[in-house]
């Protein structure tokens, strides 16, 4: 097992924390290897609370030293814009993710769909690599389980128990809008 894969599988084990919404990561010392802070989602408490804010957040309020550091964060799953965004401005060197933002949207995932990879090539005062899909199949497993939270209020569990109603059909919306829904979200009608 190479350092890439025992850190995302602490970051598999923080995702343990709220299975239904499994976002776990940390940030760890590139040189010394030390995990510096960790995280994962608390978007019930507050909507941007990703696991990724989650982990800034507690290296921010540490007091651990940054500078100098080379920083690597490793997440369960690609960071959407705002977390890349925050993990820049966060001076983070590298990006270690499993599942990709493209997986979790085949999946039903609601995702914003600007990759990791176009924040950064759109920072350029920024160097940042990102490294995708390691323990790509664990972490893919993650939110394969999940009860994936859909655009009508309702959850994926729901979804299942409902349809077998017969008065009640599931569809797909179909959007060439990205801002208007990602493919595969469904939406009940009665």
């Amino acid at each position: 097992m190479n350092d890439h894969e025992l850190y995302m599988r602490r970051a598999i084990a923080l995702a343990a924390n709220v299975p239904d919404l499994p976002f776990g990561a940390l940030i760890v010392d590139g040189d010394s290897g030390i995990i510096l802070s960790e995280g994962w989602n608390k978007t019930s408490v507050n909507p941007t609370w990703h696991g990724e804010i989650d982990a800034i957040n507690g290296l921010s309020s540490s007091g651990v030293g940054i500078e100098g550091k080379r920083l690597v964060l490793y997440t369960t799953a690609e960071p959407c814009p705002m977390c890349q965004a925050a993990a820049l401005w966060s001076g983070i060197e590298t990006v270690v993710f499993g599942t990709s933002i493209r997986s979790l949207q085949r999946l039903g995932w609601r995702q914003i769909d600007i990759l990791a990879q176009e924040v950064v090539r759109r920072s350029p005062a920024w160097n940042c690599k990102l490294i995708g899909g390691v323990l790509e199949r664990d972490c893919d497993a993650l939110f394969q389980k999940a009860d994936l939270p859909l655009l009508n209020g309702t959850t994926s569990r729901e979804r299942i128990w409902v349809s077998a109603w017969p008065a009640v059909s599931w569809h797909s919306k179909q959007s060439s809008n990205s801002s208007a829904g990602t493919e595969g979200e469904a939406d009940a009608e009665v």
